[in-house]
Parts: structure tokens; C-alpha cells; sequence
């Protein structure tokens, strides 16, 4: 049995947040992997040659979205292995919180099929991927301290735009 090789490879991307009557949703897309396999996943792609992470998630979000976005603070990094063509790949994939800020849904590129905005309740268990569920309800998480700790400490209700805006702030 032919022995493996061993890579590593590293991504960025984001979940770009909008609320709702006071309820956060993020932005999911689906693949066609095979004739009868779709998966939903959270955008995210490969840097180019001197980007950055921040530039890379910033690109490859507007990209396979159609949103204009900007990056509001640092989420989590996930990791996961799979083999392609013989070579067993750890990736990492760098993520951060988001808010759009233009652009429209129905602009996304050829990489995704479909894409929407879902609530965090919904994405969890839409999302294909156990790492990108798991991360999903820790941005969850954040959202709802950073909105709790604000809102005490806010002397005038603030608009759902503006509660967006803070509950996705950098910490």
C-alpha cells in the first residue's frame, strides 16, 4: 500500500453577521460536490501570494458571496485533515466576524451554487461540517455576551444596525 504525503494549507474567510429584529443571521452557501452531494459551508478560500489573512477573508467573502464586507474582530481558526490526490492535507481556516456593507447575494461567484442568509439556530444544523457547526455556535455565543454586556451598559436603546455593528465589534 502506497504511503501518504503529508501537506499543510491555510484559508481564511468569515461570518459576515445581520440582524433582524434583534435576531443575528450569517451568510452560507452551498457546493455540488457530486451528482447527489451538496454541502453547505461557511465562505472562506485561498490566500494569493502576499495577502494576508485579513485580505484573503475580505476577498474570497466578496467573492463567493457578492457582499461587500468589513471585518469587525478575530473569530476562531478551525482545523481539519483530508486526503486529495494522495496527499493527506491539515488545513487550517482562519475566520472572522463580519458585517456587510454592500453588494447583493444574487453577485456570488461560480463556487457557490446557492447562497443565503440563515439564522444561527438554522445554520447549525445546516452546515455540513462538524468544525464549522462548532464554530457557528461559538460566534453564537459571542454574539449574545458582547449584546448582553452592551445593552447594560447602553443608556439609549440602540438601533438593530447599530447593535450589529457592537455585537460584532473587535473585543
Amino acid at each position: 500500500m502506497a504511503r501518504l504525503r503529508n501537506t499543510t494549507a491555510t484559508s481564511a474567510g468569515g461570518i459576515v453577521v445581520r440582524f433582524e429584529r434583534d435576531v443575528p443571521y450569517l451568510v452560507v452557501g452551498s457546493r455540488r460536490r457530486d451528482r447527489d452531494i451538496v454541502t453547505w459551508t461557511l465562505p472562506k478560500g485561498t490566500p494569493n501570494p502576499g495577502e494576508t489573512r485579513e485580505q484573503t477573508a475580505l476577498r474570497e467573502v466578496a467573492e463567493e458571496t457578492g457582499l461587500e464586507v468589513r471585518i469587525t474582530g478575530p473569530l476562531d481558526s478551525i482545523d481539519y485533515t483530508f486526503i486529495q490526490r494522495g496527499t493527506r492535507i491539515h488545513k487550517t481556516v482562519h475566520y472572522f466576524f463580519m458585517v456587510p456593507t454592500g453588494g447583493d447575494l444574487a453577485r456570488h461567484d461560480h463556487e457557490f451554487e446557492e447562497v443565503r442568509w440563515v439564522s444561527f439556530d438554522d445554520a447549525a444544523h445546516l452546515l455540513t461540517f462538524d468544525t464549522e457547526r462548532a464554530l457557528v455556535l461559538r460566534a453564537r455565543a459571542e454574539l449574545a455576551s458582547a449584546a448582553g454586556a452592551r445593552s447594560a451598559s447602553a443608556e439609549a436603546e440602540p438601533s438593530s444596525a447599530d447593535a450589529a455593528q457592537r455585537a460584532t465589534a473587535p473585543r
